[in-house]
């Protein structure tokens, strides 16, 4: 980089959102760090399921898969369209 060029300066939602406590250090880390932190948010996020269902049981791992009914049928609803 030469002296006249500045580095670009992330845009002001992208700040508050990195200015977010635990997601946010996270989200900066995955966009800024190196490439293995996405491999360990995975297994930290199931660590934390597995943690659940191990304290709350069979509640702790419905959860997640009636979080995800909506995706699931807009994703069959745009594949019974066409797209």
């Amino acid at each position: 980089m030469s002296v006249t060029e500045r580095p670009e300066r992330p845009s002001r939602a992208r700040r508050a959102f990195y200015a977010i406590p635990v997601i946010g250090w996270i989200a900066r880390d995955i966009v800024e760090g190196g490439a293995d932190n996405i491999y360990y948010l995975l297994v930290a996020v199931l660590s934390l399921w597995a943690i659940a269902v191990m304290t709350w049981g069979l509640p702790a791992l419905a959860m997640p898969a009636l979080a995800l009914v909506p995706a699931i049928v807009v994703t069959l609803l745009l594949l019974t369209v066409g797209r």
